[in-house]
């Protein structure tokens, strides 16, 4: 008989390194969320997910978009269905946008810039998030 939850465990656990690799801090409280919110400059959020659309698309895609000449100052991922107080939180930072999940939101000074939602991730490839992302970067960051 196979143990669901810990094959679920290995899941999450492989999309947690998976993110951290890239770069990302991961944030898992509430706590964490209102500190990493409110620092000045552009924050990346990448909602994670254990849906094969944040393994194939999502998270590939967050680990290439910040290999570009602009990029966010800060870099940060939040895991919905795993870390739900900090998911919840981060959520309530994204006015305007129904929960989506993988997805990214582009912070600017603590307020929501843009997102990119669930849907414009499913069926598109790695590379058309990428190029999604770096158009929002050409917006919004900085050259480094």
């Amino acid at each position: 008989m196979v143990n669901f939850n810990f094959f679920m465990n290995d899941v999450v656990r492989q999309a947690r390194e998976e993110i951290v690799a890239a770069g990302y801090a991961e944030l898992k409280t509430s706590e964490e969320v209102e500190g990493a919110f409110k620092r000045p400059g552009v924050t990346l959020v990448m909602v994670n997910s254990v849906c094969g659309c944040a393994g194939g698309i999502a998270r590939p895609a967050a680990a290439h978009a910040v290999h570009y000449d602009k990029r966010p100052d800060h870099l940060v991922t939040v895991f919905a269905g795993q870390d739900k107080e900090a998911t919840q939180h981060a959520r309530e930072y994204f006015e305007g946008y129904p929960p989506s999940s993988p997805s990214f939101a582009i912070l600017k000074d603590g307020k929501i810039a843009t997102m990119v939602e669930r849907h414009e991730i499913e069926g598109h490839s790695p590379m058309q998030v990428v190029e999604k992302l770096q158009g929002y970067f050409e917006q919004y960051c900085e050259e480094v």
